[in-house]
């Protein structure tokens, strides 16, 4: 094959790496370009080219990582990762380790790690690389390398939830919960909810948003039939959709533009965690973004009482 052809091959495998270290559609993509670029330039032939490609992306991503956490430390608000709609690559043999890394959740706990940690732990756990190859991605030891990964999974197990939903089970809640929010059924979504579920916003300060987390099922019910209800009266839609290999939604303006992103944590048959990105830099991949201060101001003025 042509570099080109060896490259768009591998191509989904090299962005999967890099948004899991990264977090981030946008960072991932300019990584992957990034690599073909010095695989472009190369003059010799690596011996593996999906060993050289993915040790570069890694290399790349690690440092891109390392000047972005300056920058989300200063952020405004919760920070969350860019929604994915679909993972492109596929490995029929580890879909559940690419399902479950790939989710809201996952994401948020690799944030705990340090970026070698993140890059060592994303390489093995989720894409089974050898220590031979971590090692010349990193730049360490094999050793080395074995003991970032015990760490990074000590830390992983420390966040993890003891128990986990299958994914049928996360599908048939996700269903009846927004079938409960398009029809108004407050009892309903708080039947589907757990005692402290949470609901949290990331607008960057970039749009409306929530003050902080709402918690537990009697408060986040009514806020959710409220909110939605008033969106509906100035044509906004709900699209559900998996999100990061979660439950979710697409919210989209009367034009059809991308207003926010809604994602769902279920674990023990409920609804823990409900997290909205809101952030139009976070959303640009996924299509036309909304005004979404417009559309606040549109809810606002239709929420006056009438003379």
């Amino acid at each position: 094959m042509s570099k080109v052809e060896e490259f768009e091959d591998l191509r989904p495998l090299l962005f999967s790496i890099a948004y899991r270290i990264l977090g981030s559609v946008g960072e991932a993509e300019d990584a992957v370009q990034e690599a073909w670029l010095r695989f472009d330039a190369s003059a010799t032939r690596p011996e593996s080219v999906k060993a050289f490609l993915s040790a570069t992306v890694t290399r790349i991503s690690i440092d891109v990582l390392r000047s972005a956490r300056v920058r989300r430390e200063q952020y405004v608000g919760p920070w969350f990762p860019e929604p994915l709609l679909d993972d492109p690559y596929e490995d029929p043999g580890r879909a559940a380790e690419l399902a479950d890394s790939v989710s809201m959740a996952a994401l948020l706990l690799l944030e705990r790690l340090s970026p070698l940690e993140r890059a060592v732990f994303v390489l093995r756990e989720v894409f089974a690389f050898g220590f031979a190859d971590i090692a010349a991605a990193v730049g360490r030891s094999e050793a080395a390398c074995r003991q970032l990964l015990v760490r990074a999974r000590r830390h992983m197990e420390e966040g993890r939830p003891r128990f986990a939903a299958d994914r049928r089970e996360r599908r048939e809640l996700a269903t009846r919960f927004f079938d409960a929010l398009a029809g108004g059924d407050v009892e309903g979504l708080r039947s589907l909810l757990a005692a402290d579920v949470q609901l949290v916003g990331d607008g960057g300060g970039k749009a409306p948003q929530l003050a902080r987390a709402v918690v537990g099922a009697n408060k986040v019910a009514p806020l959710l039939d409220t909110v939605y209800s008033w969106l509906l009266q100035v044509g906004v839609t709900c699209e559900p959709h998996e999100i990061n290999g979660q439950p979710g939604a697409l919210f989209r303006d009367r034009e059809g533009r991308i207003l926010y992103t809604l994602v769902l944590d279920v674990l023990d048959g409920r609804v823990q965690t409900i997290r909205s990105i809101i952030n139009p830099d976070k959303l640009g991949h996924l299509g036309p973004v909304a005004d979404a201060w417009a559309v606040d101001r549109e809810v606002k003025q239709a929420r006056k009482p009438r003379a």
